[in-house]
């Protein structure tokens, strides 16, 4: 009687795990389609899908909403990708336009990193001011923007001003 009980707990076992593997399926093929629907909505740099989001906003809501999403804010690693992105965010919202770039120096004073906390790769500040070249090291200044006149140089800006989010999301469109 004792193993007939066991056959049916470990039967119970296997149906809930089952159930539990046909669930983290349906939200993977969800995921999947949500991310294919941004690649689609939006422009597919060099793998990546960015989205823009017309409604302005801090930065750090506009950080928290694109992670709603299944997204970071976009950062341009090449300068392929900031021509590309530039490009992208000129077709369509606008060249008057502002957006938040995913890295900021909010942690550690004059140290910029990408929201995943790693270093950044590729810089693209503007430089040309030499009365204020970018990053100028305010401390409010901890989150950067593409210029709307150097061509996509970036500018250092307080994270309680407003822009517009600019997810990006690894497109998993083949």
């Amino acid at each position: 009687m004792n193993v007939l009980v066991f056959l049916v707990e470990s039967d119970t076992a296997k149906h809930s795990a089952i159930e539990k593997l046909q669930k983290q399926k349906l939200n993977l093929l969800k995921e999947q389609q949500a991310l294919q629907a941004v690649c689609l909505k939006g422009a597919k740099i060099n793998n990546k899908c960015f989205l823009s989001e017309t409604v302005r906003k801090s930065y750090h809501t506009a950080s928290e909403d694109c992670n709603a999403l299944g997204g970071v804010l976009g950062t341009p690693t090449s300068s392929d990708d900031n021509d590309k992105l530039t490009d992208y965010i000129r077709q369509s919202i606008g060249p008057e336009e502002q957006v938040w770039l995913g890295l900021n120096d909010v942690v550690t004073e004059g140290r910029l990193v990408y929201q995943t906390g790693s270093s950044i790769t590729y810089k693209n500040w503007d430089t040309s001011n030499s009365r204020s070249p970018q990053p100028d090291g305010a401390q409010s200044h901890n989150c950067a923007i593409p210029s709307r006149t150097s061509r996509g140089k970036w500018f250092d800006e307080n994270a309680g001003g407003e822009a517009l989010c600019l997810p990006v999301q690894h497109c998993l469109i083949a």
